[in-house]
């Protein structure tokens, strides 16, 4: 069997696995929050034939050498966390961070999950909570019946202004959670990110202080994905698969002559 025929196969594979990151990231371009991804390449282990520096006689050595490359494969899919875009809504419960840091939310199982979608909403008791699958918002903050104003400060102080009175009573503090390598997160859906080892621990902090980012109300962070440069990477992927299937193609023709005419 041709070495090239195995070659391309890992090529075909390899703009499979970006096509289908491309798409992913195009699928998600409405979704708050959302953080695009991008396919890492390696390529795989070679065959030495001969040693660069190898001795070709007594006084002389190889300056290059001769090694055949296996092909390519995707070691990563790597999480791009730059900020999406700001976009302006109307309801007091909707949330974005300027910069670094994530929302913390309870799931189900009792751990916590950490996202950047500042969709929240509230539940049958009052709790703020996120609006597709009801996780409370951490630490848990539950806003009066008879609230008629909520105000989230750049802090993350929540603060209401109950019916017949002047003054605002202060709720709760939201606080953000930041990682040495967001990269590490492992998204798992519902907009959620879980820590991981390469993560590293969450460090929780106070919004616009020591580095974390900002709460803004009313505004909410679009995802960052460029769909002009996705569909770009789209038909640069496109044109590569297209390559290594013409190697394919004419491998197979170059073996089908050597059967016909030996």
């Amino acid at each position: 069997m041709h070495p090239a025929l195995w070659v391309s196969k890992t090529g075909l594979d390899a703009q499979q696995t970006n096509i289908s990151t491309i798409s992913n990231n195009l699928a998600n371009a409405s979704t708050v929050g959302f953080k695009k991804s991008r396919a890492v390449f390696e390529d795989l282990f070679y065959q030495n034939i001969n040693q660069p520096g190898g001795q070709s006689s007594q006084n002389t050595e190889l300056p290059s050498g001769l090694m055949l490359g296996a092909g390519s494969k995707v070691v990563a899919t790597q999480r791009v966390h730059t900020n999406g875009n700001v976009q302006t809504t109307d309801n007091a419960l909707d949330m974005m961070i300027e910069g670094d840091g994530f929302f913390q939310v309870l799931l189900p199982d009792g751990n916590m999950g950490y996202q950047r979608n500042g969709q929240f909403t509230l539940n049958d008791e009052g709790t703020i909570v996120t609006s597709g699958s009801g996780y409370t918002l951490e630490p848990e903050i539950t806003i009066p019946d008879d609230a008629v104003q909520v105000t989230v400060g750049t802090d993350g102080e929540v603060s209401v202004r109950l019916r017949g009175q002047q003054e605002n009573q202060v709720l709760g503090q939201i606080t953000t959670v930041d990682f040495i390598n967001p990269g590490g997160l492992e998204p798992v859906g519902q907009n959620i990110y879980l820590p991981t080892g390469a993560s590293g621990d969450p460090q929780e902090g106070v919004p616009g202080l020591n580095g974390f980012g900002e709460v803004k109300q009313s505004m909410l962070e679009t995802s960052n994905v460029n769909v002009t440069e996705e569909l770009v990477n789209m038909i640069e992927a496109q044109r590569v698969y297209e390559m290594n299937s013409k190697v394919i193609s004419s491998v197979d023709q170059m073996l089908s002559y050597v059967n016909q005419q030996l």
